[in-house]
């Protein structure tokens, strides 16, 4: 099997929308790139952020769950979610969080300057420090994240062996690895094993994997079942198909297309701007809008102080 080369979205719980659409959009400086729903759950939005362009490696994806109790963060979760920011940005950074007044701390947690904090609904974040240097200060998409293994040596198995990452490094708290592709996500593995997780407000659903093609997609499921992980079946979503396991440590990982992509039904200047629901909804649109809630007038500028 081709390794795989980067992350393709990042999917958590959190609360009200618009709160989310405030932090991502109006302090990270993201753009919100689809308004959907959950396929499984169409009475929740599925709201998603990334680049201009909505570009794989750059996608972290929310289900709002405004009347869900607090998740508990925990073994057989994703962790703490790594952006790239460019190199000299961190002062920037370091002024615009405390503009917001935004608690943080400056750590090299993956192994290069970054700034730890909070989004309002207590999931863990972080920009790190990369090496492209650009005239603007913008996100550039993941950097990586941390994975909350129930088993780490397992997990880095499967990571390594299976999914083709090399380590970076071993201490005594952790371990490094990364993607193989130009973005050479980092991924961190604690060896600290924590109590159970609990998903709800505030944790990570899911990790997704990049592959390029539908052919790569297929070639991946029937691996993963020769190798005897309880890979699903392919589901549709619409703007890239998905495959879904549990990995040793508990950690639900999913493998999702490239394509078709996010301009199937929007055009790229108005991506983000209005609902869009999958076929099988369309009949529940008027039910959909009126219960819902509002997330304001979209089309605003973004990426702009």
């Amino acid at each position: 099997m081709e390794a795989i080369k980067r992350i393709h979205h990042i999917s958590a719980i959190v609360g009200d929308p618009r709160e989310s659409i405030d932090f991502y959009e109006g302090v990270l400086r993201l753009r919100l790139v689809k308004q959907t729903v959950n396929f499984d759950d169409p009475e929740t939005y599925h709201l998603y952020f990334g680049n201009e362009t909505a570009t794989p490696g750059t996608l972290i994806t929310f289900f709002p769950w405004s009347t869900a109790s607090r998740g508990r963060v925990g073994s057989g979760q994703v962790g703490r979610i790594a952006f790239r920011v460019p190199k000299g940005s961190l002062a920037y950074w370091n002024e615009r969080l405390t503009s917001f007044d935004i608690d943080f701390m400056v750590t090299r947690l993956f192994l290069k300057p970054t700034i730890e904090f909070e989004d309002p609904h207590g999931l863990a974040i972080a920009l790190v420090e990369g090496e492209e240097e650009t005239s603007d200060t913008q996100i550039i998409g993941f950097h990586g994240t941390a994975l909350l293994s129930s088993s780490p040596k397992q997990t880095v198995k499967t990571l390594v062996d299976d999914l083709g990452l090399h380590v970076l490094s071993e201490t005594e708290e952790m371990y490094h690895l990364e993607t193989i592709g130009v973005e050479k996500h980092h991924i961190i593995v604690p060896k600290e094993r924590l109590a159970r997780g609990r998903f709800g407000v505030g944790t990570v659903h899911h990790i997704a994997w990049s592959v390029p093609d539908n052919e790569s997609h297929r070639q991946w499921q029937d691996y993963l079942y020769e190798e005897k992980y309880n890979v699903t079946e392919i589901k549709d979503r619409q703007y890239f198909k998905a495959i879904y396991f549990i990995e040793k440590g508990n950690v639900v990982f999913e493998i999702a297309t490239d394509g078709p992509g996010f301009t199937i039904n929007e055009s790229m200047e108005h991506l983000g701007e209005t609902l869009m629901l999958p076929p099988q909804f369309e009949t529940m649109r008027e039910k959909l809008e009126q219960d819902l809630p509002s997330l304001g007038e979209r089309g605003i500028a973004h990426g702009v102080d």
